[in-house]
C-alpha cells in the first residue's frame, strides 16, 4: 500500500535555499533507495523559509528501512545547520488512487473509477 509523507518546515530564510540546494546528495540518495518513488523539498515562493517536503513509498518496510540509512541520519544533521527549525509532518496510507482528469479531460473531485 502506497504511504505518502508530507512535511513543512520552517527554517530561518537566511539559510533555506542553502539547506534545499545543499541537500542534493541525500535527495539523490533516498531516490534511489527500493520503494522510493517520490522525494522532492521544494521552496514556497509565498512563504521565505519554508521548505515543503513531498515523499511517496511503494510500502512500510520501504519507509522504516529508509530511516535506518545513512542518508536519513545525515539529513537529520544537515537540517539541524540550519539552527532552530519548527516541523510538521505527517505520513497517509493511501487505499486507493486513480487520474485527476477522466477521459474526456474533466478534472475530477469524486473517484469515478472506483468500483
Amino acid at each position: 500500500m502506497t504511504i505518502i509523507i508530507n512535511a513543512t518546515m520552517e527554517i530561518d530564510p537566511a539559510h533555506a535555499e542553502r539547506i534545499v540546494l545543499d541537500a542534493k546528495d541525500l535527495i539523490e540518495a533516498s531516490l534511489a533507495e527500493p520503494g522510493c518513488e517520490a522525494y522532492s523539498w521544494a521552496l514556497d515562493p509565498l512563504h521565505p523559509g519554508r521548505v515543503e517536503v513531498f515523499e511517496r513509498w511503494r510500502d512500510e518496510a520501504s519507509l522504516a528501512n529508509h530511516f535506518t540509512l545513512p542518508n536519513y541520519t545525515v539529513m537529520r544533521t544537515h537540517l539541524r545547520s540550519a539552527g532552530p527549525i519548527k516541523s510538521t509532518s505527517r505520513k497517509y496510507r493511501v487505499a486507493h488512487d486513480e487520474p485527476v482528469y477522466d477521459d474526456s479531460g474533466t478534472p475530477r473531485a469524486d473517484f469515478f473509477t472506483a468500483a
